[in-house]
């Protein structure tokens, strides 16, 4: 950003000379003037209008299919046709798929899963493309047009499929055909195949430059298994009830570990740490990463049925139910317009010295009028009237535009007090009331408690600990005030978490072990927990070289090895197309990776706070918060406004339709829409992503400071959309009382956009550095207190070895000689014959000592091994000597 204290340096100098003449005077007004064009031409350039934006779980279902493939693949449409229709008449004669009953139907598809079992992979191939192409929407025969080479050509039609709803429901309807008929589990082991194909691995690995070539049996298998998930996915009233039953049945079989199986979503991150590690750089990651997004969000669900699942667990926790409903709250709110960015810096090398200001009494009307202009909607204060204003404001607001009086250093003037008004008093009728803020107020239990301490320590002179209740001594404004904090007191779902483990460290034995459910999430972070830290570091990794502002490096990974084709464009309209497709592919690798990140975020802070914590915080150890504000350190309005899309080569219009003649000018112009929406729903994201790691975290907060990312989110706030500006505000606010006085100065229409967007909380000194819980020395104790809660949590509940101090043991011979380890029950025959054995008893354990321990067990491994050889020849011989108690 420039400094626009530059020229105001440069004429304070020029002042400085002493020189009686007009040349000394004439510098300042240039400054000025200087300042004022640059601050026009600021907010000239952030013109942008109110984007309108409907955020949810996913884009719609056309674009979604879209972004699977990308516009090198295009030619492979009529590969997978081709082979489909080989396939086809070879089994079906003189009958179209339509044609066919639903019976023939399914016995054609058990046919083709039949005819994957080979063990040639050509054929097998082949065979998959014809299952591609049914899940992409066939729906007839028609004659091939093999003009697809040149860019101009007709692409291949999807036979009888005359328009993009068509290609769509036909898709829908065969892809539940072939879930119903295994393709899923059938395509699955293919998937496990190519992962282990060491020879397609180290092929890759000897290429220097490795193209989507290299990749076409995996990208046939995922799209297969892509368009099922989406599809299946996809939920619509017209649904039968038979497809109703399949989905939740293909749900099940995803979250579930089936067959002694992994659940699919840990095969799909296992994908991802093999692609990162360096040793499959040939998958295709933007399928995998697609893929995987969508898995969860289909097993665990998405931010709507998160909501759902959020009031029912505060109902069975016995918490009152939630104020709002966050989603529709930020659907209401208003984009505010952007503040002014010039006003940043230098601000007091451009103004003049106080004593001028002070000189100047004609101006306070300038200044109080001036002073509304901190409106964040640039219509009206909210708590004016609706009457316009009149000629003498509006002469004297125009005379405050042309000076700087008003603009600069306006926090420091003399209180002043206006003039009362000279018209008559408005009627009720005409008075405009002030709407209500958007967030009910909230307040922590903390909060209470902090503060009767400090009343209690300023009236009384002790304190009561966590006691809220007695008020004693207490004068009665705090009565009231407690009053108030009490009704606005909100209990998170996290408190009870946090508050039921630290009875359970303290208690193990009298409150027992503790019941978890099974459900989706607990199985999928179960099955995550020992690689979490490498799945984290992964999907940074992929994130970081998608990011449009990271530079190549040698060191990075190549994501580009499912964009690149194998020939590499020798005219500038094909160089022009591949451009826009890798900028494509990397704009949807981030869109996925950030909604994953978030799903997992909300999801396992719902189920469990130190699981969401535990995935936090490897999050920032491997430098996720610098990383998304290095992302951010752009123009972000132009990556927002991109078009890095042809129409015309998007599924499912490109099988529909001949293409059209791609001229350089058609591919500048890109669509006709207001917005990306995938750059903007990825924004948003990643935004959640970084509220999500900093709430409440003083050391990561000041991460935030230190890393400078305040002017680098406002300038976040150009972009005229009320859900992507709410959460820039919010992060400007827990870092506000770090930045300084001067800061809040400047930026006062921010501060006023804070204040009216962003949720309160109560006894909150946000706009100051009055928080007793920003001191730096606490940083330190703060993330290691939490990352040891968050082991203990780990090792409490999922680590339980078999040699646990309180764990029953077993001291059977007859299980140990089968092989069972030395744990659960005794055998009750066993253990009978045991006290008349006279075989060599194991080294005694001492006296009061009680059952031996893990170590102890039966002394030596030899003497272990006497006594089986001991009762093994006394049966061979027959020989039975009966209990000594008998």
């Amino acid at each position: 950003m420039e400094d626009p204290a530059a020229p105001g340096a440069g004429s304070a100098s020029t002042n400085g000379n002493g020189n009686g003449s007009g040349k000394g005077k004439q510098t300042a007004p240039k400054g000025r003037e200087a300042f004022r064009s640059q601050r026009r031409e600021s907010e000239g350039s952030v013109d942008c209008p109110t984007l309108e934006f409907e955020y949810g779980d996913a884009d719609g279902h056309a674009a979604e299919l879209s972004e699977l493939y990308s516009y090198t693949e295009n030619l492979e449409f009529t590969t997978n046709r081709r082979c489909f229709e080989e396939d086809f008449k070879t089994q079906v004669q003189g009958k179209e798929w339509l044609e066919l009953e639903e019976d023939a139907q399914k016995a054609y598809v058990m046919g083709l899963l039949d005819r994957l079992e080979v063990v040639s992979r050509e054929r097998r191939l082949k065979v998959a493309r014809a299952v591609l192409y049914l899940a992409q929407g066939k729906t007839g025969i028609f004659p091939l047009t093999f003009n697809s080479m040149a860019l101009s050509g007709p692409l291949g039609t999807f036979g009888e499929c005359d328009s993009e709803v068509d290609v769509l429901h036909w898709s829908r309807y065969n892809c539940f055909l072939l879930y119903q008929m295994g393709t899923f589990s059938a395509f699955l082991e293919l998937l496990h195949m190519e992962i282990d194909n060491s020879q397609a691995c180290s092929s890759a690995l000897r290429k220097p430059a490795i193209s989507i070539a290299d990749s076409t049996e995996l990208r046939v298998l995922l799209s297969v298994m892509y368009l099922l998930v989406e599809n299946i996915r996809l939920e619509r009233e017209t649904d039968s009830c038979r497809w109703k039953t399949a989905r939740e049945t293909f749900r099940t079989e995803l979250s579930f570990s089936m067959h002694n199986e992994e659940p699919f979503a840990l095969l799909l991150f296992s994908m991802v740490t093999k692609f990162c590690s360096g040793l499959a750089p040939h998958f295709p990651i933007k399928k995998v990463l697609l893929l995987l997004w969508k898995v969860v969000m289909f097993t665990l669900g998405g931010f709507e049925h998160l909501q759902v699942l959020k009031v029912q667990k505060r109902a069975e926790l016995g918490l009152p139910p939630l104020a709002e409903d966050s989603i529709q709250v930020v659907k209401s709110m208003r984009a505010a317009s952007p503040p002014s960015y010039t006003l940043d810096l230098g601000e007091s090398q451009l103004a003049p010295p106080p004593s001028k200001l002070r000189g100047r009494r004609g101006s306070r009307r300038q200044l109080l009028t001036k002073q509304d202009s901190l409106d964040i909607y640039n219509e009206r204060d909210l708590f004016k009237t609706e009457e316009p204003a009149t000629e003498e404001e509006e002469e004297s607001a125009g005379d405050g535009e042309r000076t700087l009086d008003g603009e600069l250093d306006l926090l420091e003037q003399d209180p002043l007090v206006p003039p009362p008004p000279s018209q008559a008093p408005l009627s009720a009728e005409r008075v405009a009331f002030p709407k209500g803020l958007p967030w009910a107020p909230k307040v922590r239990q903390k909060d209470i408690e902090h503060f009767l301490e400090m009343s209690r320590n300023k009236f009384i002179g002790f304190t009561l600990g966590q006691d809220t209740d007695t008020l004693v001594g207490l004068p009665r404004p705090i009565h009231e005030s407690v009053k108030t904090l009490k009704q606005h007191k909100y209990i998170s779902i996290a408190d009870v978490q946090i508050k039921n483990e630290e009875d359970l460290e303290k208690c193990p034995m009298s409150l027992g072990e503790e019941v978890v459910p099974e459900t989706p999430c607990e199985i999928l972070y179960q099955g995550m927990l020992y690689s979490l830290p490498q799945y984290m570091i992964a999907l940074l990794k992929i994130l970081l070289a998608a990011a449009p502002t990271s530079k190549a490096k040698t060191d990075s990974i190549n994501i580009l090895a499912d964009v690149l084709p194998e020939e590499m464009p020798i005219t500038v309209l094909q160089s022009m197309k591949l451009g826009i497709d890798v900028n494509r592919h990397k704009e949807i690798i981030v869109k996925s990776i950030s909604a994953l990140l978030l799903l997992l975020l909300k999801h396992f802070k719902l189920n469990h706070i130190y699981q969401f914590e535990y995935v936090s915080q490897h999050l920032v150890f491997a430098n996720c918060i610098p990383l998304i504000l290095k992302f951010f350190n752009q123009n972000i309005l132009s990556y927002i406004t991109a078009k890095n899309s042809i129409s015309a080569l998007d599924y499912p219009c490109c099988t529909i339709q001949d293409l059209p003649e791609l001229t350089t000018e058609s591919l500048e112009a890109g669509d006709n829409n207001q917005f990306c929406w995938r750059n903007l729903f990825s924004c948003i994201n990643l935004l959640r992503l970084l509220n999500k790691l900093t709430k409440w975290k003083h050391s990561r907060t000041m991460m935030l400071v230190v890393f400078k990312s305040a002017p680098i989110l406002k300038r976040a706030l150009k972009v005229k959309q009320a859900m992507l500006q709410l959460y820039v505000l919010k992060l400007l606010k827990i870092q506000t009382k770090y930045l300084g006085r001067q800061w809040r100065k400047s930026n006062m229409k921010t501060m006023s956009a804070i204040y009216q967007k962003v949720r309160h909380r109560m006894n909150d000194d946000w706009a100051y550095g009055n928080d007793i819980d920003a001191r730096p020395w606490d940083f330190q104790a703060e993330e290691c207190t939490l990352r040891a809660n968050i082991e203990a949590f780990n090792s409490r509940r999922y680590d339980k070895p078999q040699d646990s101090e309180f764990s029953p043991r077993s001291w059977s011979l007859r299980g140990l000689l089968q092989g069972q380890p030395v744990s659960g029950q005794a055998d009750p025959a066993e253990s009978a014959q045991s006290k008349a054995r006279t075989a060599p008893a194991p080294r005694p354990c001492p006296a009061g000592s009680g059952a031996p321990s893990a170590r102890q067990g039966f002394g030596t491994l030899a003497a272990l091994v006497d006594v089986a050889r001991s009762e093994v020849a006394q049966q061979r011989r027959g020989r039975r000597t009966l209990p000594t108690s008998l």
